[in-house]
């Protein structure tokens, strides 16, 4: 089974070739969904500029060599050159059985590669933020969506678990006691700890004690302890990072994704390998002193005074930074971890950074050709202001919070619509819906445009959202519960049956199902599946308004249009199973 546009392009490659010689059978025949008919071929304008005919003359050409007897109707000319294909509707019904026998329903099985993907990333002893959401719930959908295609992806959540903060905050938990309320803080609420051991470092950083006992002086000495490996401040910072693992499960686990403790690498990681890095670049001659600093110039990259822009390797006062923990990172992934494809799910202002980090660890070796790196650049959430989403005060706004709220809105309406059914049920599925549209909206806007985060409109049950597709999935499974109910008989092994204008579109939109997953894997853009599951599901709705099922009295026709809702809602499941968005068995 072949989706019609591999098929199309193939047949007019060959026809290009018997046509025109065989140097033109790479054309791209340049096929598109038509509204005049199924597809065009619109490749008749390129290759007129190549050979030097008219456009016209070229389609009549190609047409006399094209074979699709098997496929579609002849095509038709139209325009400057344009063929219009019609598919036969028995091939249409072929391709579609094929693709509901068939366990992966279309997918094709790529050459496995090991894709390690950087997602999520968020600090010790600091609240996840509205800003974490977007890399968290795009990495988890690539990831998802990658095995699915039979990819090996290793996950890594480079945590900010090291450096100076860390100082301030082991002697605050010193200070507090490690078995106290605050320091449970830790769980439940890690901004008020942190804040709090900022605002002693702050009011004593001005005037130090003399004897260098005060809090600020305290935690800068800590910070070196911690760094030259003592014991009891690595003890203590195991604790830290160890508190704030149980938050960041209670975020993983109301997200529903799937990062675990074993996918923490976390800054930590390479610390006692970030000398080598520094040493490794200099003995190269790709890095060199600069005003103190230990430097790489990477080619191509300047600033407002057109003069050679750095990247800090080693600070002058001999600290590290972000540039070599991502550069030991890069190697460590492609020797150790054996990374073909390495996706950094962050922040579109890290763009720059990132090129920088690329271009360097190419020049050193690190990063062969034959591996791909990739910026996965993630934009904003923003308010209805059109500013980046805050609270009320200013600060950002807390990931946690975000969630409850859609996760309370959604039980408020399933409450209301559905008393019925029972307590936990109703919680399960207010879930289901309320985490869905969120992490839905997220992923159908292109993952580095910045979107309006809008409750109301991420639950609607009309338009491109979670629920939309929730709800065309309940509806589908509502087909089969009503049947057994009233005792209508369907064939389970009945082919889907293709019939009619709306039954003909939704299984076109079915054989897309494949290239489609294929797609987001190699682009890294979820949003494109996004955008196919609601035009599948608009289908289905047509569909089933078109040809109602329970109603219809010829069995095999039944069965048949049954069969075709039940492909419908294998796609639709396991689309939305690659988003990491469950739907609920009724709404």
């Amino acid at each position: 089974m072949t989706a019609p546009e591999m098929v199309l392009t193939e047949r007019f490659q060959a026809a290009f070739a018997a046509a025109f010689g065989a140097e033109h059978a790479d054309a791209d025949p340049i096929i598109r969904p038509s509204q005049f008919a199924d597809f065009q071929c619109n490749a008749a304008m390129g290759l007129a500029k190549r050979l030097g005919m008219k456009p016209r003359d070229i389609a009549a050409r190609i047409l006399e060599h094209v074979d699709l007897a098997d496929v579609a109707e002849t095509p038709q000319i139209a325009g400057p050159g344009f063929l219009n294909i019609t598919l036969l509707p028995e091939w249409i019904a072929q391709q579609t059985a094929q693709v509901a026998a068939d366990e992966r329903m279309g997918m094709p099985s790529a050459e496995p590669r090991t894709v390690v993907l950087d997602y999520s990333a968020p600090n010790v002893a600091k609240e996840m933020h509205v800003g974490h959401l977007r890399t968290t719930v795009v990495g988890d959908a690539l990831a998802r969506t990658l095995e699915l295609l039979g990819h090996r992806v290793i996950r890594q959540n480079h945590i900010g678990d090291w450096g100076t903060p860390f100082g301030m905050l082991i002697e605050h938990l010193l200070e507090v006691g490690e078995d106290s309320p605050e320091a449970d803080q830790l769980r439940t609420d890690p901004n008020a700890f942190y804040q709090a051991a900022r605002a002693k470092f702050d009011a004593t950083d001005g005037s130090p004690d003399a004897d260098g006992s005060d809090f600020a002086s305290r935690a800068r000495r800590r910070v070196a302890t911690l760094q030259s490996g003592d014991a009891e401040s690595l003890r203590i910072w195991t604790n830290l990072v160890a508190l704030s693992k149980q938050y960041f499960h209670r975020i993983y686990d109301m997200l529903d994704v799937t990062l675990t403790d074993e996918h923490l690498a976390g800054e930590s990681t390479y610390n006692d390998q970030l000398a080598r890095t520094c040493e490794d670049l200099e003995n190269a001659g790709i890095a060199r002193m600069s005003d103190g600093a230990l430097c790489v110039f990477p080619e191509g990259f300047t600033g407002r005074d057109e003069q050679p822009l750095p990247l800090i390797i080693r600070k002058s006062d001999g600290g590290y930074g972000y540039a070599t923990t991502d550069l030991t990172a890069i190697r460590h992934r492609v020797q150790d971890l054996g990374a073909d494809r390495i996706g950094y799910v962050v922040g579109t202002a890290q763009e720059l950074h990132f090129q920088m980090v690329f271009a360097t660890a190419r020049e050193a070796g690190w990063l062969p050709e034959s591996v791909q790196a990739e910026h996965v650049k993630i934009g904003s959430v923003l308010g209805e202001d059109g500013k980046i989403l805050r609270t009320r005060s200013g600060s950002s706004l807390r990931l946690m919070a975000l969630l409850e709220e859609a996760v309370g809105k959604a039980r408020g309406v399933i409450d209301e619509l559905r008393p019925d059914l029972p307590e936990s049920e109703r919680a399960a599925i207010a879930h289901d819906i309320g985490i869905g549209g969120v992490k839905y909206a997220d992923l159908s806007t292109a993952h580095d445009s910045d979107y309006v985060f809008d409750l109301d409109r991420m639950l609607a049950l009309t338009g491109n959202t979670a629920p939309y597709l929730q709800y065309a999935v309940a509806r589908i499974r509502s087909i089969r519960r009503r049947a057994e109910a009233q005792d209508i008989a369907l064939d389970p092994q009945a082919a889907p049956l293709v019939e009619g204008a709306a039954g003909r579109a939704l299984a076109l939109q079915l054989l897309q199902f494949g290239p489609t997953v294929q797609q987001v894997g190699e682009a890294f853009e979820p949003h494109r599946l996004c955008t196919y599951l609601f035009a599948t599901a608009q289908a289905f709705t047509a569909f089933y308004d078109a040809a109602p099922i329970l109603k219809e009295e010829d069995a095999a026709v039944r069965s048949g249009r049954a069969a075709l809702a039940a492909l419908t809602e294998r796609v639709l499941v396991t689309g939305l199973e690659c988003l990491g968005v469950n739907a609920p068995q009724q709404m």
